[in-house]
């Protein structure tokens, strides 16, 4: 399954609302889940984020109705990032002239 890297900020809305996060995190697991993806790693970091998921889909159609359903509820803002292996990337790398 494809790999996708989400990097999230928090709304004002967020913030302000940062006593529920942890619940809405694991709902947001479990509505990534639903869709048939598989959560592979989960960060709270410090810097220009505030969330760093990491996680498997079937395709970009789930990976794009996840990060507009989490946006949609307005506590974080979303830029999801798709992501290859190394070996998908040596694979390409074959076939340049």
């Amino acid at each position: 399954m494809p790999i996708y890297i989400g990097l999230n900020k928090l709304t004002d809305q967020g913030i302000k609302n940062i006593k529920e996060a942890p619940q809405r995190i694991e709902e947001a697991f479990k509505g990534w889940e639903a869709m048939g993806g598989k959560v592979l790693g989960f960060y709270v970091v410090m810097g220009e984020y505030d969330y760093v998921a990491i996680g498997e889909a079937p395709n970009d159609e789930v990976a794009f109705t996840a990060a507009l359903a989490l946006g949609a509820q307005g506590n974080i803002r979303t830029k999801t990032l798709k992501a290859i292996t190394k070996e998908e990337f040596a694979e390409i790398v074959k076939k340049l002239p």
